[in-house]
């Protein structure tokens, strides 16, 4: 089944598709999700050697979804001790037993303007 995530007006709608259309399923607060269309559909499982660093998007029964780029990887939840909350940027890795650690993600240096 394709899913995706449409966030505007500071809502959270989750979409399934149905014979070529986009049926609505869910619809709650946005957060602190950026408003645009998420396509839940293309995510990747998560490569548990590697540390995932990006923004939590959705969370379902089974699995996790984080953005990472323009990518979505997806966690599986039953990993996790504690589910991230959506709109946090999460630095997430896996531990010998293969449970998910989360860690608030290390801040990115910009520049910007000062007065």
């Amino acid at each position: 089944m394709k899913q995706r995530l449409l966030v505007m007006n500071g809502q959270r709608i989750v979409q399934a598709e149905s014979d070529g259309a986009w049926i609505n399923q869910k619809v709650d607060k946005a957060c602190a999700l950026k408003p645009g269309i998420y396509n839940l559909y293309l995510a990747q499982a998560a490569d548990k050697k590697l540390v995932h660093e990006g923004v939590i998007v959705h969370t379902d029964t089974f699995s996790v979804y984080q953005q990472i780029g323009r990518d979505f990887v997806t966690h599986i939840r039953s990993d996790f001790d504690k589910v991230p909350e959506i709109g946090g940027a999460k630095s997430i890795s896996y531990n010998n037993q293969g449970k998910a650690a989360v860690a608030a993600e290390a801040p990115k240096l910009t520049r910007g303007r000062s007065l």
